[in-house]
């Protein structure tokens, strides 16, 4: 069993390094400090790892490939929403860059459309929501280990892993918002970039759900 939930936690690990998750976790991690960084990636790992749990409590009961199919437009969905939203702000010039400095330490604030953006409960339901998502591969894999039997320490063990990248990613962001001095437009650029990656992917996942 303990070899059974490594290797869980291995594709658990390999589940979170998609493009889609982590184009989430750099977008509201831009720019902020290490507390703040590592505060969004949580509530993005906590968020993505719980419903990943509730959908495969329910689905051992309601086991369906067409509500499953329901998570994966869901999913990539919202996925295509957040790039449109991002591509938007970067075209109407509504992103904000303010720096000060606090007892000795530099602060970079980021604005969305004159107001701050409200990151962690936005970061959250995107965890929420993409978890829905996610449910399918995640169902495959624990099959595929444990031959048909899903036990609870198994789903811990995937969102362990899941939680373990998020966590690690949004560090490596943190390194670089400290290290890069960002200007408007360069944040511009890289708003930019993320949104069309996200409207790619979510393209993507949409036609392979109507494809099937």
């Amino acid at each position: 069993m303990e070899y059974s939930l490594l290797i869980i936690l291995y594709y658990g690990i390999l589940h979170a390094m998609g493009p889609d998750h982590l184009s989430a976790i750099a977008l509201f991690s831009i720019g902020k400090n290490k507390k703040e960084t590592i505060t969004l990636s949580l509530l993005f790992a906590l968020g993505h790892g719980f419903m990943l749990y509730l959908m495969a409590q329910l689905i051992s009961y309601f086991a369906n490939d067409e509500l499953l199919a329901y998570g994966d437009v869901i999913s990539a969905a919202v996925i295509l929403i957040m790039g449109l939203y991002l591509v938007y702000l970067a075209l109407t010039d509504k992103i904000k860059v303010d720096r000060h400095e606090h007892q000795d330490e530099k602060h970079t604030h980021v604005y969305y459309k004159n107001s701050h953006l409200h990151d962690k409960s936005i970061l959250l339901s995107l965890g929420l929501l993409m978890g829905v998502g996610g449910i399918r591969g995640m169902l495959v894999t624990l099959s595929a280990v444990s031959s048909g039997s899903i036990g609870v320490e198994m789903i811990l063990a995937f969102v362990i892993g899941v939680s373990i990248v998020f966590l690690a990613f949004g560090y490596l962001i943190y390194l670089v918002n400290k290290r890069v001095a960002l200007s408007t437009n360069s944040l511009r650029y890289a708003i930019m970039s993320v949104g069309l990656f996200s409207i790619a992917i979510g393209t993507y996942n949409l036609s392979g759900v109507y494809a099937v």
